[in-house]
C-alpha cells in the first residue's frame, strides 16, 4: 500500500492520505475485518484454500497421548471457528474414526492469551455443538471450556512450571508469556525456518567464498598494521614486532602499505557486493531471518534463546523423534575454547 501511494494509485474513494492516513485506514480495515468475523468467515467458508494440510500433525501428538503425555488445546479464537478448521485439519488423518478431540485431555477456546497466563478471566463450559456457554468453577479432564486462566490449568491438572510444555508461534504473545510469568517450558513453531534453510543450503558456496576473502583480507589488513606499527615505533627508536619489519627502512615502509592498500581496496570490490547480496535468496528485502549481518544474531533469535526452550519449524517434526527422547541443547562455545585446545596440543 505504501508502494501505491508513492505512485499516485490509491483509490481517490480512500480521500487524500498521507503516511500517517494510510496507516489508520490498513489498521482499519483489518480491525473490522478481524473482530467483525469477515476474515473467518471466508476461511471457514473455504478452509481448503487456506490451509496447508500436514497429515504428520495429528500422528505426532497421538504418539505423545499414546506416550502417557496430558495434551490440551488452548486458542483464541472462538469454539465454532476452533472446531471448524480442527476438523479440517485433523479429523481425516486419525485412525481408526478418531475425531480432534479424542487428542486432548482439556480444550480451552477464547483463551485471550496473553492476558491468559497473567489474569483469571471467567470460566464457561462449552455444553453444545452450537457453542451454548454454561458458567462454571472448575475445569476438568475431557472438558472443553471457554475463557479461564493458566493458574486455573495448573490447579485442574495439578501439574505447574517445567512439567509443562507450552508449544506456539508467536514469542511476544505467548511464548515468552507463559515463560516469565509461570516457567513453563516452551517450544516455538516458526514455519520460516524451512525457507530459510533451504536458502541456506543453496547460498553456501557463496557463504564459504565470502569468508576466503574477509579471511584474506584479514591476514593483509594485519601486515599493514604491523607496518604502520613499525612506523609508529620508529619514531621512539623502538623495533617493531615483527624482524622483517625493523629491518625496513621508512620508504620501504610506506611503499609496502601503499601496495597493501590497493590489496585491500581490490579485496573489498569483491566482499562488498557478496555482503550486500546475502540473505537475498530468503528475502531480497530483509535478507536473513536469523541473522544480521554475516556474524551476528537477529533480534528474533536472541529472544528465541532467551524464550524458547527448543523451537522447530512445525509440530509435525517431533515425529521423525520417539516421544520419550529428550533434547538437550549444542554445546555453547565461547570465544577463548579454541585457543584453549589449540594451547593443549
Amino acid at each position: 500500500m505504501v508502494d501505491k501511494l508513492d505512485q499516485g494509485l490509491v483509490p481517490a474513494e480512500l480521500g487524500p492520505l498521507d503516511y500517517k492516513g494510510l496507516y489508520n485506514a490498513v489498521s482499519k480495515a483489518l480491525f473490522r475485518a478481524h473482530v467483525e468475523g469477515q476474515l473467518k468467515r471466508e476461511i471457514m467458508a473455504e478452509p481448503e484454500r487456506f490451509v496447508e494440510p500436514d497429515p504428520e500433525l495429528p500422528l505426532a501428538l497421538l504418539d505423545q497421548k499414546e506416550a502417557g503425555k496430558r495434551l490440551l488445546l488452548i486458542t483464541n479464537s472462538d469454539y465454532h471457528y476452533t472446531n471448524k478448521m480442527m476438523n479440517h485439519a485433523f479429523n481425516r488423518f486419525l485412525p481408526n474414526d478418531m475425531g480432534w478431540r479424542d487428542l486432548f485431555e482439556m480444550v480451552i477456546v477464547s483463551a485471550r492469551k496473553p492476558e491468559f497466563f497473567q489474569i483469571s478471566h471467567p470460566l464457561y463450559e462449552v455444553v453444545t455443538d452450537d457453542g451454548l456457554l454454561r458458567p462454571c468453577f472448575k475445569a476438568n479432564s475431557g472438558g472443553l471450556y471457554s475463557g479461564g486462566s493458566a493458574q486455573m490449568v495448573e490447579k485442574s491438572l495439578d501439574i505447574h512450571g517445567d512439567e509443562i510444555l507450552y508449544v506456539g508461534d508467536h514469542i511476544f504473545t505467548d511464548v515468552s508469556q507463559s515463560k516469565v510469568h509461570l516457567r513453563w517450558r516452551t517450544a516455538l513453531i516458526c514455519r520460516e525456518l524451512e525457507d530459510e534453510f533451504d536458502a541456506l543450503i543453496k547460498s553456501h558456496a557463496q557463504k564459504e567464498k565470502l569468508v576466503t576473502l574477509i579471511q584474506q583480507k584479514e591476514i593483509v589488513g594485519d601486515l599493514f598494521n604491523q607496518l604502520r606499527l613499525a612506523l609508529q615505533r620508529r619514531t621512539n627508536s623502538r623495533p617493531a614486532q615483527t624482524l622483517a619489519a625493523t629491518c625496513m627502512n621508512d620508504q620501504e615502509l610506506t611503499e609496502s602499505m601503499q601496495k597493501l592498500l590497493i590489496v585491500m581496496q581490490r579485496l573489498d570490490e569483491k566482499i562488498v557486493p557478496l555482503l550486500e547480496s546475502d540473505g537475498e535468496l530468503f528475502n531480497k528485502r530483509w535478507g536473513w531471518l536469523s541473522r544480521a549481518g554475516l556474524w551476528d544474531k537477529s533480534h528474533l533469535t536472541r529472544q528465541i534463546e532467551k524464550y524458547a526452550d527448543i523451537y522447530t519449524s512445525r509440530v509435525s517434526n517431533f515425529l521423525h523423534y520417539t516421544p520419550f527422547m529428550y533434547f538437550r541443547s549444542q554445546e555453547q562455545t565461547l570465544a577463548h575454547d579454541v585457543h584453549s585446545y589449540s594451547r593443549d596440543q
